[in-house]
């Protein structure tokens, strides 16, 4: 029987429904077991994360289980697993820290709000289709700007290894201080924290399927009940409730104290957590067979930050590590990420409190060990470096700046780098000067085939891009600067690559058209899409110039031209131009 538009619509809304609606009983027990194991990795990296946006660590967990349940009943993809992140968390950090708050309660709420904020926006995103936002901040700027965010918070934790103090408002401060105050290092935090990093570098050297964040975790439990680490002076976590936190608006007016810092940060959440979530989703759907959502996961990204926000939680998003774990352990639904969900919630109810003896440079480690693996893409770092100098100088202005100005003025610059990008890539479009490849009606681009013939007189220009107000004058000077040379009878404009014109550059067409006149210079177009056309004629381009000079192609074009001049269309060699 068909479903009425209710049912469809609640369908749409809910996805999951049409999941339950489909699933295999041979689908239970991978997804069962994939969210158990998905589980056992997000519940010590929750709690690292918590540390790195300065909350009470059991508040990672609030995320946790908010971001997967809710992100599974909203979402579209079945293989993601949504929850606190390394790069979320260095935001949130950073408002905190441009705040200039202390109190845990005050930072609690702080954060809470600027989740719930996010989540607000993501909504805003979904109900006007706005996800293309997320386009503005590019891959070589979140790169950079992470692996600075990365610096910040391994230098940041420290002082966390050695039991000491560190203090200063910028990373080379900390930096400085924490290294003045190595002499009074506590000895046994110290051997406490350089096993932890032991364990972790043997496991990322022999064992990196073996998860060193759980290990950390029971390890560092075990040894602070057993050598009674406490006691020996070795700082631990503190009193962890039991217990699930009532859903609560954060205080209003304390976030509109730091409105800015709020807003600021809320949004950087949305460009940084939308890009990842929406390229994961993408790519488990692809490798998987079906479709998802994008304006489905910003209602996904809505609901789990909204109620991360309103359970004292922290900024959820796609955690790659757990989606990858979550899809090689066999999940077939969102109901694997379901299962973790509540298993972190039955850790709350249950475990909780054995976390209250983790000791603190266990935790910093775990912390480390997060960011490091989770935010300093080295690899990437290199492939920018050799396939474009010039992201890679943008990665690294990003990085300086996260490091200079602070994580969340880093922000800033990586979406000021990249506004300031797309503004340069936009107005300086490709116009490139074409040969033709000997013995053919290839044309192609002189730099790369500087030996191609060429046309005595004639130059033959391609032009990739829309023709508009940011461009237009680029190809204007350009088109200017040749028709000033003495030796320059024709120009021929391949607009093969132009896919869009406004009525600046219909005017511009019109005013080259002019020029060559006065100048007593042949120009010819070649190519014209009928879009393009359609404008330039409605401009009078086409009739100043002449419909008999707009060809389908460029070799027509050299032909009519050189005919036009009095010239054999054979062209020559070399570099006459």
């Amino acid at each position: 029987m068909a479903a009425g538009p209710v049912s469809t619509s609640t369908r749409r809304m809910l996805p999951i429904l049409d999941q339950a609606r489909g699933y295999r009983r041979s689908w239970l027990r991978p997804d069962l077991v994939a969210g158990a194991v998905v589980a056992a990795l997000i519940i010590p990296k929750s709690l690292g994360y918590a540390g790195v946006a300065g909350v009470p660590i059991e508040h990672g967990l609030y995320a946790a289980a908010a971001g997967a349940i809710l992100y599974a009943v909203f979402g579209t993809c079945r293989q993601i697993s949504m929850g606190p992140s390394s790069g979320l968390a260095a935001v949130a950090g950073g408002a905190v820290l441009a705040a200039g708050l202390s109190d845990s309660t005050e930072v609690a709420v702080l954060v809470a709000g600027i989740t719930l904020t996010s989540g607000l926006f993501f909504l805003v995103l979904a109900v006007f289709r706005m996800g293309w936002l997320s386009q503005f901040l590019s891959r070589a700027v979140v790169t950079g700007f992470l692996f600075g965010a990365a610096i910040d918070v391994v230098i940041g934790e420290l002082p966390k290894l050695t039991g000491t103090e560190g203090e200063g408002s910028t990373v080379l401060e900390e930096l400085r201080s924490w290294l003045s105050t190595l002499g009074g290092a506590h000895v046994a935090t110290v051997l406490v924290a350089t096993a932890a990093l032991a364990v972790v570098l043997v496991l990322r050297r022999f064992a990196r399927q073996v998860p060193a964040a759980l290990v950390l975790l029971v390890g560092g439990l075990i040894a602070s009940w057993v050598l009674d680490l406490e006691e020996r002076g070795v700082v631990v976590v503190g009193e962890i409730p039991r217990g699930l936190p009532a859903p609560e608006i954060p205080d209003v007016g304390l976030l509109v104290d730091h409105g800015p810092t709020v807003l600021l940060a809320s949004f950087a959440l949305v460009m940084i957590g939308f890009s990842q979530t929406a390229g994961d989703a993408r790519a488990f759907a692809t490798r998987h067979h079906y479709r998802v959502d994008i304006d489905q996961e910003s209602v996904a990204q809505a609901a789990a930050n909204i109620g991360a926000g309103l359970l004292k939680g922290m900024p959820v998003s796609t955690s790659l590590s757990a989606s990858s774990l979550n899809d090689r352990s066999g999940a077939r639904t969102g109901f694997a990420s379901i299962t973790s969900g509540v298993i972190v919630l039955g850790a709350l109810l249950v475990l909780a409190p054995l976390f209250s003896a983790l000791p603190q440079p266990v935790l910093a480690v775990l912390i480390i060990e997060a960011v490091v693996a989770g935010m300093m893409d080295v690899a990437e770092m290199r492939r920018l470096r050799r396939v474009s100098r010039i992201d890679f100088w943008v990665a690294m202005a990003a990085l300086v700046g996260t490091l200079v100005l602070g994580v969340l003025a880093g922000v800033v610059v990586g979406i000021v780098l990249s506004l300031l990008w797309l503004v340069h890539v936009v107005t300086h479009p490709r116009i490139s000067e074409l040969g033709r490849e000997r013995g053919t009606q290839v044309f192609r681009d002189r730099e790369e085939h500087p030996d191609d013939e060429t046309f005595p007189g004639i130059v033959l220009l391609r032009v990739d891009g829309g023709v508009f107000f940011a461009t237009a004058d680029s190809l204007l000077d350009r088109v200017r600067a040749l028709i000033l040379r003495p030796e320059v009878d024709g120009v021929v404009l391949h607009f093969a690559g132009v896919n869009f014109i406004d009525s600046q550059g219909a005017a511009t067409i019109s005013e080259i058209t002019a020029m060559a006149e006065a100048s007593q210079v042949e120009l010819r177009l070649a190519a014209v899409r009928p879009p393009v056309r359609r404008v330039l004629e409605r401009e009078g381009a086409v009739g100043r110039l002449g419909a008999d000079h707009i060809h389908g192609n460029v070799h027509r074009a050299v032909t009519a031209m050189s005919s036009a001049l009095g010239r054999p269309p054979d062209g020559q060699e070399g570099d006459q131009r």
